[in-house]
């Protein structure tokens, strides 16, 4: 199983180094169109090699898309809190419950006549 991991993992360097090796040329990036930039007085562009703008391009989608999936399960991991807390209470309540039935059925059974049996409903 590791070694198709590692076959995997090593594909998908050997795709990167490809789509670096054959898109090196310098690209600008604006983050205003000219007629804006030239209203504003800012440029904001900046150059950088084209694998890396396609990189970064899938680091950000993924970023946004986890961001997004976290957010969108919030209400389920909030119930899922609920739920668990609501669990522990009752666990609680359940030893202790228990405690008392052993407690009682300890004098029961010191009292004369006593019983060790504990009526149930």
């Amino acid at each position: 199983m590791k070694s198709i991991r590692y076959i995997f993992w090593g594909l998908v360097a050997l795709c990167l180094i490809v789509l670096g090796l054959a898109n090196r040329g310098f690209v600008t990036l604006r983050l205003l169109p000219e007629p804006l930039a030239r209203l504003f007085g800012f440029t904001g562009e900046t150059s950088l090699p084209l694998y890396l703008v396609i990189l970064l391009g899938v680091a950000l989608g993924l970023l946004i898309g986890f961001v997004w999936e976290w957010l969108r399960e919030y209400r389920f991991r909030a119930d899922a809190r609920m739920r668990q807390r609501e669990i522990e209470r009752l666990e609680r309540e359940i030893d202790r419950l228990r405690a008392d039935r052993v407690e009682r059925d300890e004098v029961v059974a010191l009292a004369p006549g006593g019983s060790t049996a504990v009526a149930t409903r």
